[in-house]
């Protein structure tokens, strides 16, 4: 059988089902400062210019499946200088096959994805009981799985990881937040260990919420992804506004678009860049104002030949922005 296109959908091991924003290929952007990375001791590439060098850049997220090497060369071949490789395969054979790619294609890896086992459902009724650490039925077995992917970061010159980490409880004295709290410190004291960050995925909870959690882990390698599109689709917030709470943590950006939830059972939609509530005018210019210097990674949640023309659309609209 011919290698699945991993442009089309996201891998997922044997138990895990995955709905909704990951099921279709994610193309998008996150990273640590490359200060920080430089301070850890760890670049993301043998190609990797300094960090001071480098500044806003464009970067695709993208599902390597079982061919890392025809992954990249899509990413090089949309002449996209960052990406960040998703995968829940964390073998030595993996590892070595994308670190060849990376190499090959001379292409930054900013930070790994993954999710880990069991499923995982992107919506407001599964959703909390199916994303990240939060469920507890799935809670040590995803913490187990995060420090593999902190591992196979780190082996792969890759200098953090990224993740939901689900529905982060709203009220601090919910006995469930009492928990996750620990177990998300567990996860970024490994990271802390390994010389490594970790971005925290915008969406499932408000600005303050994600805020006050990272607070109360206390560790300093806890950085955020701002997914532009997120908080609108979950109704939690305006990206750009957002900023004003968590942008200092900002190490990442999710290019991505949509509309907020007018179904109070369903998520709002997602769109291309532009035609949607993000605001990608007001949003670079913020972050510009902020000092941030991290990549800014495209992700367009469809499939078939629209995602590929949104996407090269999207990216002479944000060169231009960014420029």
């Amino acid at each position: 059988m011919a290698p699945e296109d991993p442009f089309d959908i996201l891998e997922r091991g044997e138990t895990m089902k995955i709905q909704n924003r990951r099921e279709f290929l994610q193309i998008s952007a996150s990273i640590a400062p490359m200060s920080l990375i430089a301070a850890a001791g760890v670049t993301a590439s043998s190609s990797a210019a300094p960090a001071a060098e480098k500044g806003m850049r464009l970067g695709l997220i993208i599902g390597v499946g079982k061919d890392p090497e025809a992954a990249m060369k899509k990413v090089h071949d949309l002449g996209l200088p960052t990406c960040q490789p998703s995968t829940e395969d964390l073998s030595p054979e993996m590892l070595e096959r994308l670190k060849a790619a990376l190499g090959k294609y001379q292409i930054e890896a900013t930070a790994l994805n993954s999710s880990g086992p069991g499923p995982a459902q992107y919506d407001f009724y599964h959703g909390p009981e199916t994303i990240g650490l939060v469920p507890r039925q799935y809670r040590q077995a995803r913490a187990t799985h995060f420090k593999k992917a902190i591992d196979f970061a780190k082996q792969c010159g890759i200098p953090a990881i990224h993740t939901h980490f689900g529905f982060i409880p709203e009220n601090p004295n919910d006995p469930v937040y009492a928990e996750v709290i620990p177990a998300l410190r567990e996860v970024m004291q490994y990271a802390k260990d390994s010389g490594l960050n970790v971005l925290y995925e915008t969406g499932q909870e408000t600005p303050i919420t994600l805020l006050r959690a990272i607070h109360d882990v206390g560790l300093d390698n806890q950085f955020i992804n701002l997914d532009c599109a997120n908080l609108i689709l979950y109704g939690k917030g305006n990206p750009g506004d957002a900023l004003d709470v968590i942008g200092h943590l900002v190490r990442g950006l999710h290019a991505k678009d949509g509309l907020f939830p007018t179904n109070p059972r369903e998520l709002g939609k997602e769109v291309a860049i532009g035609q949607g509530k993000a605001n990608f005018p007001v949003l670079i210019r913020k972050l510009k104002a902020l000092n941030y210097r991290g990549p800014v990674t495209i992700e367009r949640e469809i499939s078939g030949p629209k995602q590929m023309e949104d996407i090269k659309k999207e990216k002479v609209y944000l060169e231009k922005l960014i420029a």
